[in-house]
């Protein structure tokens, strides 16, 4: 059986840059821009007050996870710290900091990651995620950030598959689990909700399919309007729109690959013809798919 999120992290190939552990004391602030590359963060101890891209503020106890599949703004601060200035976190050790009161024992402990997703059409893939995760209760999120903490530290033998491979799993316990326990809109609340579940697999296990907003009501087993209606609420954009994003993702893998010709990929990911195809992918992406295929990501330039 197609499994949505499984496909959805695979193509987005994330690669670890770094990870730290961070420590606090006393009041603190820290503002970090960033670049739209993912980010998470785990809260082993104490609580702190984080805002992301100008969101409301979450107050975050020890366990709390928090994914960010494209950070662009970052403030974190200790729950009486975010009238200070921001500080600098000063380093103890090799990825160990600390913020704050230097002297006494820590009050909160962090660890941060940040990567990068290796795929091309990531902005693309991201558009379907969460714009921002928060997980609470799940403890083996905590584990899995610290193997992935580990063996960035580390340099051992497969260091990067086993990177890569721990960030995939990362990346789907996080997403699978802020499917239940979250309320961000996304792919990971849709496959929690029995109906549209059915609907996402079958757009994902048949994308070359003709699919119209009544097929796919059908398999949701809901009339076509309450179907619409739940799964933009739900998975924060329309089920024809994602189903474009979804078949323009597996287009432009299959022409990065250069298996098989235009016809033949406008035909697996649902177009009558290869001229229907390219003019869909040329409006979307910014770059007809032969160009594409010659220049990968730069052709859309």
């Amino acid at each position: 059986m197609t499994d949505p999120l499984a496909e959805m992290v695979g193509l987005l190939q994330p690669v670890a840059r770094f990870s730290k552990l961070v420590e606090g004391a006393g009041a603190w602030q820290v503002h970090r821009p960033g670049n739209g590359d993912p980010f998470y963060c785990v809260l082993l101890e104490g609580h702190c007050r984080m805002t992301v891209d100008g969101q409301a503020p979450l107050d975050l106890q020890a366990g709390d996870f928090v994914l960010v599949p494209a950070m662009r703004d970052l403030r974190n601060a200790s729950l009486d710290g975010e009238d200070t200035p921001p500080d600098m976190p000063v380093k103890l050790g090799e990825g160990h900091f600390r913020i704050g009161r230097q002297e006494g024992p820590a009050e909160q402990r962090m660890r941060i990651g940040h990567c990068s997703f290796g795929s091309p059409d990531a902005s693309l893939l991201v558009s379907l995620l969460p714009q921002v995760l928060h997980v609470r209760g799940v403890p083996r999120l905590a584990t899995l950030v610290q193997l992935v903490g580990e063996e960035t530290l580390a340099q051992r033998p497969a260091r990067e598959i086993v990177l890569e491979r721990l960030l995939e799993v990362l990346l789907i316990e996080a997403l699978r689990n802020g499917g239940t326990t979250g309320t961000a809109p996304g792919l990971a609340l849709g496959l929690a909700d029995e109906r549209l579940a059915a609907a996402l697999r079958a757009m994902h296990g048949r994308p070359e399919a003709p699919w119209t907003v009544a097929a796919l009501a059908q398999h949701a087993a809901l009339s076509r309007s309450a179907f619409f209606a739940r799964f933009s609420r739900i998975v924060g954009v329309a089920p024809m729109e994602y189903l474009l994003h979804w078949r323009m993702a597996l287009a432009k893998r299959l022409l990065r690959e250069g298996a098989v010709d235009i016809a033949r990929i406008a035909e697996r990911v649902g177009y009558s013809s290869a001229s229907t195809f390219s003019v869909a992918f040329a409006r979307q992406v910014g770059a007809p798919p032969a160009r594409y295929a010659r220049h990968g990501a730069t052709a859309a330039a």
